[in-house]
């Protein structure tokens, strides 16, 4: 695999040329110019954009999508927010999944209560539902939304529908909110950067292998980081449509912003099986086309991958881990005491058994392993085999109902189930934590999505540990082959992919979901459950700001997993008060007391009160800071509270790692950088200020417990200062030092401003 320092090239589709000082003359050599302006146009990134662009100006984008789609701990706040903004029918194709809370288990029926929300909102608005158990959600999206050229939003981070020609982005929810109010989705035009593929994978190797080499390779040096990610090359032609898909989905885990794959014959095979061949649209990039940058891989050299505890990033070939497992274990402890510091003691030397890795789980599901080639294959490795009595346990999730009826129709399920294994409904749970949780410092191998601490849905704090790494379905079907040993798929022999022609049948879909067909029919009642809340009140942004620091978080990177947990918190989406128990939990269990602590004062002033009568300290904090800063006084300024992490909100694109804090007084993050494009954008859109601090996480100039004072921070939000004066509250005095917002939109400085966006909607 090779990364590529400079732009480059893309000429007739099959040659990559580097940009540079001989690039003219390379060009002309092959009846080429070097016309780097329109070359940049010639992407198929660039045409997308550009046609669902409203703003007129081809570097500052205002995107209108042409279809939304979320599941059940999103759409629920989605449609709450945008109702108390004034929603009356959803004006585009808004499809509402449930295949996060399917199982209406944590919480008893509070999880239904969603679900009846979710059906009515689809008939009084005017859009489609799925009821649990039908399709997760991109799977659904893939056979029923997709098209060629278009655009979909989704409140999913692994909203990616690339490889079928469609360019879709994962964002939290108040990015929807926009959509269904007509409002746009506003971003400068991103880079692009080349896949370009060539060869053809070798026996063994899947999709998983194929990400997992790529997240590999980009994903700590940033590389595709809010970058269109557009797979070229003559190697696409040699990839099945559900290995295509499968690679696509995982690319949110290289931080791109989104996906394009150019389309053939394949591309529309597939929409001709789900009998939706008008679908269907021819993208290729032109003769001449440039890139940003170009990751070149040769599909024959990948072998197959396993991502280590505990991200998707921590890759080596199977081989390597078995050559060097005592190394690799010590590496993976030494990773895990970022996370968990003291906390528990981790190991993984007990799997160790005769030289050999031994695994406690295997686990193929959800929208990257729940695939119909996937599944298949792994049911060839498998039939005729048995996983044994022991620990090892292996669980299978189809993506789809219509998937599961072919495996039933072909008798790929039975050849799974002779196993062992165990078939279940189409449901995300092993992916955040609500469903397979593994035993107490089990080690589980899995084809999904993340593998980040306590994701899997162990409990660090409760004293349960367990770990997780990513695989390809046919090396976790190898491992069952081998009782539970790790086992690569090329180890295997005698192994025939007997690929079984797909028939999609659509009859579930149409006895069983809901399709308003865009009509939609306000007479009809939503349905609320006693869980089913509103937002609660939110302050304006003040003319002066005083934050207390009540969490520092020192990891290298921190995932919303972390900010908000995942699996337990589900049954508490739709109520904003008790999900924000949970924030931080995982991370640091005293962050909410201290966040409430702060807020009484927050709740004082909103009150017409006085803010250190209900938290004393302050009084000691305003004497301080009256001494050089008379002016700031009641009325004129603001109390919340602040965290400080190095690199926050890579992972999910779930809104509440931003809205918990929120809700709990939280007035703004301190951060070095920001994960992802979409945990800055939650923050924004829930009156959050997302400050960048230049200094190292080692030398801050504030610490857990101080409170900083920024004076003027209205004015500088509206005047678009580039630095902001901050002020660090100590015992001898005001400490000065200097703080950034970054790049924000005029609509961005506004949500600010009026302190979130439901305050926004409400004022303009």
């Amino acid at each position: 695999m090779k990364l590529y320092d400079k732009g480059v090239y893309l000429v007739n589709g099959t040659e990559l040329v580097e940009d540079g000082p001989e690039t003219a003359a390379a060009l002309s050599a092959r009846g080429k110019t070097a016309d780097k302006a329109a070359a940049a146009k010639a992407t198929m990134a660039w045409g997308i954009l550009h046609s669902h662009n409203v703003s007129g100006d081809d570097e500052k984008l205002n995107i209108k999508f042409d279809k939304l789609t979320s599941h059940d701990i999103t759409y629920v706040g989605i449609i709450q927010t945008a109702r108390a903004s004034g929603l009356e029918k959803f004006p585009i194709p808004y499809v509402l999944t449930n295949c996060h809370n399917s199982l209406c288990a944590v919480g008893g029926t509070i999880n239904e209560d969603d679900h009846m929300f979710g059906l009515s909102a689809a008939k009084k608005y005017g859009g489609i539902y799925v009821p649990p158990h039908q399709a997760v959600i991109h799977q659904f999206a893939r056979e029923m939304l997709a098209e060629g050229g278009a655009m979909i939003l989704g409140s999913d981070s692994h909203t990616r529908y690339g490889a079928l020609g469609t360019m879709a982005m994962g964002e939290g929810g108040p990015e929807l909110v926009k959509q269904l109010l007509g409002k746009t989705y506003d971003i400068d035009m991103p880079g692009v950067v080349a896949v370009y593929l060539k060869g053809s994978p070798v026996f063994g190797v899947g999709p998983q292998d194929i990400a997992l080499a790529i997240i590999g390779a980009v994903f700590k040096n940033g590389y595709v980081k809010n970058k269109v990610m557009e797979f070229v090359g003559p190697g696409v032609a040699n990839l099945s449509m559900d290995y295509r898909i499968g690679v696509d989905v995982m690319t949110t885990e290289t931080t791109c912003l989104s996906s394009i794959w150019k389309t053939d014959e394949k591309t529309k095979e597939f929409y001709e099986i789900h009998g939706r061949e008008g679908a269907y649209k021819e993208l290729q990039p032109g003769d001449t086309a440039y890139y940003d940058g170009a990751i070149e891989i040769d599909l024959s050299e990948i072998r197959p991958m396993i991502a280590m505890p505990f991200h998707p990033s921590n890759t080596y070939t199977v081989a390597e881990v078995k050559a060097n497992l005592s190394d690799v274990l010590h590496e993976v402890e030494e990773r895990a005491k970022v996370s968990f510091g003291d906390k528990i003691d981790y190991s993984l030397k007990d799997k160790v058994r005769d030289g050999k890795l031994y695994v406690d789980q295997g686990v193929i599901a959800g929208c990257a392993g729940g695939g119909y080639e996937n599944i298949c294959d792994a049911a060839d490795i498998l039939r005729g085999k048995y996983i044994g009595a022991d620990e090892f346990t292996l669980s299978v999730y189809p993506a789809s109902m219509p998937i599961y009826m072919q495996l039933v129709k072909n008798g790929r399920m039975a050849d799974i189930l002779e196993t062992g294994a165990v078939v279940k409904t189409c449901f995300c749970g092993p992916c955040f934590g609500a469903g397979d949780t593994p035993a107490n410092n089990a080690f589980s191998i899995r084809h999904s999505t993340r593998n980040f601490p306590n994701r899997e849905g162990s409990k660090v704090q409760e004293g349960q540990i367990s770990s997780v790494a990513l695989m390809d379905a046919r090396s976790i079907a190898a491992t069952a082959a081998n009782k539970g040993f790790l086992t690569g798929a090329d180890e295997l022999e005698g192994i025939d992919f007997t690929k079984p022609q797909y028939f999609f049948d659509s009859k579930i879909y149409e006895n069983r979901v809901y399709d308003s067909h865009g009509e939609a029919h306000p007479e009809e009642p939503l349905t609320f459950g006693p869980n089913i809340k509103d937002w609660p009140e939110m302050p304006a942004l003040p003319e002066n700001l005083i934050l207390k620091v009540v969490s520092e978080i020192h990891d290298p990177v921190t995932t919303t997993d972390e900010l908000i947990p995942s699996g337990e918190t589900s049954s508490y989406r739709s109520n904003p008060l008790r999900l924000s128990e949970f924030a931080l939990s995982r991370k640091d269990p005293a962050y909410v007391g201290r966040a409430k602590e702060v807020k009484k004062a927050e709740d004082a002033l909103m009150g017409g009160g006085c803010a250190g009568e209900v938290l004393p300290e302050l009084r000691e904090v305003m004497g301080i800071i009256h001494q050089t800063f008379p002016e700031v006084q009641h009325g004129n300024f603001g109390v919340g509270s602040t965290i400080f992490a190095v690199k926050p909100g890579d992972g999910s694109a779930r809104e509440q790692a931003a809205s918990c804090q929120k809700v709990l007084g939280g007035w703004a993050n301190i951060a070095n950088d920001y994960a992802t494009k979409r945990y800055r954008s939650n923050l924004i859109n829930w009156g959050m200020l997302p400050f960048r601090i230049a200094t190292s996480d080692t030398d801050l100039p504030f610490a857990n417990g101080d409170y900083i004072l920024i004076p003027g921070i209205l004015d500088a939000v509206k005047s678009k200062k580039e630095s902001i004066d901050a002020y660090t509250v100590q015992a001898d005095g005001l400490k000065k030092f200097e703080l950034t917002l970054g790049e924000l939109t005029d609509d961005e400085r506004t949500i600010i401003e009026d302190g979130c966006l439901i305050n926004y909607y409400r004022n303009h």
